[in-house]
Parts: structure tokens; sequence; C-alpha cells
């Protein structure tokens, strides 16, 4: 059994000014976004469809606008619509937390049919540039969680269980956050980045995160701690497993379509 070791969550001050981990997750997420998008203008048949760095920046840019503008927003519907309900300025508290992965999914949608539209390009040609972009700042996202002790997983006997302060209970809990970290950072990078080297019908590499993401998503849910304001739904699901189900559907789906078409 481990107990966290509870990180300091402010990484660097300088006087009045203070940079925590947490943002400083949300930086490398999108410094990895950049880095990986420019080795990825070295594929043959990425360089061959007219991708430029000045594309992957706008891309950034959109990028940004949508996770943080739909997560919170996902947040705030998924999770506490009759809270935020009753109090409406509170959903400009980003600063004391409470952001939706799925929220932040659509709003980067939302934002890449904007950039789509603006340079002409297919909405899904769009998606399957950005698509093996993605996992490493899920990556990043899940160790910030770790970090701040939050979002922890649910107790467990195993030796690798881990106390986490913040509980209050003095339980040894499962490291969900790390679990996260490994399936939907680690693995699901390994998989789209090997999956997307080679030419793919349009949409293939899209399907493949969503089913990717889905699915490891919804596994490592058995270990994560359900939110305390919901707990766990219909058939014993979390909302995190149900909001997961439409998305490995859909991948599914615009997987056997994009085949069909290529064929």
């Amino acid at each position: 059994m481990f107990v966290h070791p509870q990180f300091d969550p402010i990484a660097l001050q300088i006087g009045p000014l203070a940079v925590r981990w947490y943002g400083l997750m949300y930086l490398l997420a999108f410094g990895l976004f950049l880095v990986l998008g420019r080795l990825q203008l070295r594929h043959a048949h990425v360089a061959a469809r007219g991708w430029s760095r000045d594309d992957l920046e706008d891309l950034l840019f959109a990028g940004v606008l949508g996770v943080v503008l739909g997560g919170r927003l996902g947040y705030v519907l998924f999770y506490k619509p009759l809270f935020y309900l009753d109090h409406p300025l509170d959903i400009l508290k980003v600063w004391e937390g409470g952001m939706s992965f799925h929220g932040g999914f659509l709003g980067v949608l939302c934002a890449m049919f904007w950039f789509a539209a603006r340079r002409r390009r297919s909405f899904l040609e769009v998606t399957d540039f950005i698509a093996p972009l993605i996992p490493g700042g899920l990556a990043a996202g899940r160790m910030g969680n770790f970090i701040n002790g939050e979002l922890w997983g649910r107790v467990t006997h195993g030796w690798w269980g881990t106390v986490f302060p913040q509980a209050g209970d003095g339980l040894a809990r499962h490291p969900s956050q790390l679990y996260q970290f490994a399936l939907e950072g680690l693995t699901l990078f390994v998989l789209l980045w090997w999956y997307a080297r080679s030419p793919r019908p349009a949409g293939a590499v899209s399907a493949v995160f969503l089913i990717g993401y889905g699915v490891f998503r919804f596994i490592a849910e058995y270990a994560r701690e359900p939110d305390d304001f919901l707990g766990l739904l219909t058939l014993g699901f979390s909302m995190g497993q149900w909001l997961s189900v439409p998305m490995i559907l859909g991948g599914v789906l615009l997987l056997l379509v994009s085949r069909r078409r290529a064929a």
C-alpha cells in the first residue's frame, strides 16, 4: 500500500505569480500537440494533402477554445445542471475545477467543423489529422489529476492501493488516474500513431480514436470512484461509462462506413 505524496499544487512561485502543476500539464498537452503534429507532417500521405505548420497552429488555437469552453459547459450540463441553474455565475469559476472530457470532445468537434469550413477541407480529413495528436494531451491531463490527488479510484485491497488523504477516509484506493494515463494516454497514442502512419480511408483514423478511447475509458471507470453527487446510474454504470457508449457505437459505425466507401 502506498500513500499519495501530496504534491504541492504550485510548481513554481515568483512573488504573487504562482504556476500550478495542472496548468503546466495543459501547456505540456499543447506542446505535445505541436511537436507530434510536426512529426506527422513528415508522413508522405499527410504532406500530399497539403497540410502545413500554419494549419497545425490554427488547429491548436481552435482546439484550445473547444477544449476549455466545451469541457466547462459539458461539466455543467452533464454533471451538475441543477446546481449551476441555481448558481449561474459559478459557471465562470473555472479555477475551482470542473471539466468534462466528453464536453471538451464535443467542443473540439465544433471547433474542427469551423476550421474545416474555413479551409475548405472535409470534416473527417481534419479529425483524421488531429486524432493521433490527442492522446498525448490526455496523458498529461491524467498525470495532472494524479499530482493534484483528485479523481481517485474505488477502494481496493491490492498491494498497489494508494491512500489519497483528500478522500478523507484513509482507505487504499485504485490509482485510477494512472490507469487512465496508461490506457487513454500511452496505449491509445501507440495504437493511433501506428494506424495513422499508413494511408487510411477517410474517417477510419477518427473511428479508431472513438472506439479506442471509449473502450479504454469504459474499462478504467470500473476502477474510478463515481462522482459522489451522482453515484452509479442505470445498470450500475457511471456517468463516464454512459457517455463512452455512444463514442464506441459511433466509432464502429464510422469505421464500417469508411471502409465501405473505400471498397
